[in-house]
């Protein structure tokens, strides 16, 4: 289960780099363009895909400054769009409590001629493909949403979501396997209605982590959806079935439609290192252009004379307007900057490839580690939320108690998600890239050991343990790709490893049929191999960044010294 999930949308600080003067021998032109550096999602290489004249002329994609937008119609746009992630955005990864419900509606029980294991393999599928699609559409969708803006995204989404609700509503009465590609839809609208919502913590600067935390919990507590179907379908006793709860569900798509045409904005709104550059930009582009204009003319006519005054008052309005936004004045803005270089120094790694192209990236240890280790990671994590109730039937040897570790488990995911945001960002700031990884190695392994265990407290400890886990792992590899690899190239390079590890969930399917058929529904053999497999990947990367970051450490020391007794 995977989106992208960012603690921040920008840095103010930027890598040390060779600085190029510019015709005037000053830098702070270069230094100010690139601290304005905007997070894109786009994966594709700017070369290969150009903005045309004619997309310029459009408009679509141009960011929009908040101060331009009322402050009622922002704070109106962040309220719908919580509510639209938490009715859209990760609905498909509720499945653990979808999936009692599709089989005793009789799903996939004409194609199996009622066999146990093969429904389940059918359905395990069926939610294998909504996950893999979930992170491979982060690679269009981010080339959509930079160069159509989030309306556009947002209306494909409905779109999605509507196709989807109708497919999985209709499934038993089409002529083909109608649950697979409604589900497939259902996914896509996810991250449709979620990835294009980032751009809203640029609404409120001040505030734009909360709303950042907000969408985040939001995502997931929509898992909890169809944890409240199965609730309402039990207490109606099967009366409402899929096909009633989902004809319902389109309400969703078309409220999500009707909030993009007419709230939710059209652009995305301005970063604020854009604005900052707003404000260090000066009116007629260099400094002394005025002055210039005025020299080459030995006397100003009064038309002009007018046209520098209004130039200058709607500057000076802009500026007002900005510096209210952000509610900052220098000193303010001075604070925040050394907040950001004393987290970026506490991670030990910030910096370390922001210089390197996207591809020199994507070749280096620090991308093939962490790669390998999300691909094992999200495959065990997904791979979990689709078998959970057959691992511990097979466990406890009861399918009462399986029933009740599947319901815990259906209401702790959403609330891990929503618990632990709070603590995911203090963990992020305050600690070493070396401990955050460590720790997730050692969770992780935690997490495998427990889920071989036959026990009832093994079995909550493990769901408890893997629900504050999963958000913490994922926000952590997007934390990791910005502090290593620069926002510069992070829709790429992070794109790259959510995408890699996306198709390689995959092989779930592979894993069904080894826990299934080959070991005779026996979890332990399929659970030994994850755990295996991510230990030793997880060693590798510590160890590697460990190494790295002391070798980093010694030459910072090394030109700390040099530079304190002077160079000759």
């Amino acid at each position: 289960m995977s989106l992208q999930r960012v603690a921040s949308l920008e840095t103010f600080v930027n890598v040390p780099s060779d600085r190029r003067p510019t015709r005037r021998g000053s830098t702070s032109s270069f230094a100010a363009s690139e601290r304005a550096r905007k997070l894109t999602f786009n994966p594709l290489p700017e070369s290969w895909n150009p903005v045309l004249d004619e997309d310029r002329d459009n408009n679509l994609s141009q960011p929009r400054a908040a101060f331009e937008v009322p402050q009622w119609k922002r704070i109106l746009q962040v309220v719908v769009t919580v509510i639209s992630c938490l009715f859209a955005a990760g609905i498909v990864f509720g499945y653990a409590a979808l999936k009692p419900v599709l089989k005793k509606e009789g799903a996939y029980q004409d194609t199996c001629d009622g066999e146990n294991t093969c429904v389940e393999i059918h359905l395990n599928l069926m939610f294998t493909v909504a996950a893999v699609a979930t992170n491979v559409a982060a690679l269009p969708i981010g080339a959509i949403l930079d160069h159509y803006g989030p309306r556009v995204c947002g209306i494909i989404g409905a779109v999605f979501l509507s196709i989807g609700a109708l497919l999985m509503s209709f499934a038993r009465d089409l002529p083909f396997d109608a649950f697979l590609p409604g589900y497939l839809f259902l996914a896509l609208g996810g991250p449709f209605t979620f990835i294009s919502s980032f751009q809203l913590s640029n609404a409120f600067p001040r505030h734009s982590g909360l709303i950042l935390a907000l969408l985040t919990g939001a995502f997931d507590a929509s898992s909890a959806l169809f944890l409240v179907y199965r609730i309402i379908y039990g207490n109606t006793g099967g009366s409402f079935g899929h096909h009633k709860f989902f004809l319902v569900y389109l309400v969703v798509p078309v409220v999500i439609l009707i909030f993009q045409l007419t709230i939710l904005p059209k652009q995305s709104y301005k970063t604020v290192g854009e604005i900052i550059e707003e404000i260090e930009a000066p009116a007629f582009g260099e400094p002394s252009a005025a002055s210039n204009a005025a020299d080459t003319d030995d006397q100003v006519d009064e038309h002009t004379a007018l046209l520098l005054d209004e130039e200058r008052e709607h500057q000076q309005n802009v500026m007002h307007d900005i510096e209210e936004l952000l509610g900052s004045n220098k000193v303010d803005k001075d604070q925040q900057v050394q907040r950001e270089e004393a987290k970026n120094q506490n991670s030990g790694v910030w910096g370390v490839m922001h210089t390197h192209t996207a591809w020199e990236q994507i070749r280096s240890p620090w991308f093939v580690l962490i790669c390998m280790f999300t691909v094992v990671q999200m495959t065990r994590i997904n791979y979990f939320v689709a078998t959970i109730r057959p691992q511990y039937e097979d466990l406890l040897g009861s399918t009462e108690k399986a029933v009740e570790i599947n319901n815990f488990f259906d209401l702790a995911l959403p609330l891990g998600g929503i618990i632990s945001i709070p603590f995911i960002g203090l963990i992020l700031d305050h600690t070493s890239t070396v401990t955050v990884l460590s720790t997730l190695v050692a969770v992780a392994t935690m997490i495998g050991v427990l889920g071989v265990l036959p026990y009832t407290w093994a079995a909550y400890a493990n769901i408890v343990l893997f629900v504050l886990y999963r958000p913490f792992y994922y926000t952590a590899v997007s934390d990791y790709s910005a502090k290593v690899f620069g926002f510069r190239t992070f829709g790429k390079v992070y794109g790259a490893i959510i995408c890699l590890s996306g198709l390689f969930n995959f092989s779930q399917s592979a894993l069904d049929y080894l826990f299934h058929r080959t070991f005779h529904d026996n979890p332990v053999p399929v659970n030994l191999i994850l755990l295996v497999l991510g230990l030793v990947i997880g060693i590798f990367l510590v160890g590697f960044v460990s190494l790295k970051v002391r070798f980093l450490n010694r030459k910072r020391e090394a030109s700390a010294y040099v530079n304190g007794h002077g160079e000759y």
